[in-house]
């Protein structure tokens, strides 16, 4: 039950940042949603690869390369989901950050 509730949460946040941000669309509520799941996958299995690899380069900036790494995922997650598209990297950026923000107010209410 509580996995439903965050991916119902994860799409609304994914909703609220497309009426933000002019360089990202996203064709509807079904979309989001597929966004959301592609998005809580990747972030399960492929960002902890990831990151492992790049520990180096992330030590040396003292962890801020782990927002490139978010926002090569928000790429990824565009190039999977039809209807879910982002101009460029760094609307992907600033998806990542507005998204993070969001879900963490949201989750500091609730």
């Amino acid at each position: 039950m509580n996995l439903l509730i965050n991916w119902i949460v994860m799409t609304i946040a994914i909703i609220f940042s497309t009426y933000i941000l002019p360089g990202i669309t996203l064709s509807g509520f079904w979309t989001a949603l597929l966004v959301a799941l592609v998005l809580g996958l990747l972030n399960a299995f492929i960002k902890p690869l990831i990151l492992i690899l790049t520990l180096p380069i992330n030590i040396l900036t003292l962890g801020l390369f782990t927002l490139v790494i978010n926002a090569a995922i928000i790429l990824m997650v565009s190039a999977i989901v039809p209807g879910f598209n982002v101009d460029g990297f760094w609307y992907a950026l600033l998806f990542s950050i507005v998204l993070s923000i969001i879900l963490y107010l949201i989750h500091s209410i609730g």
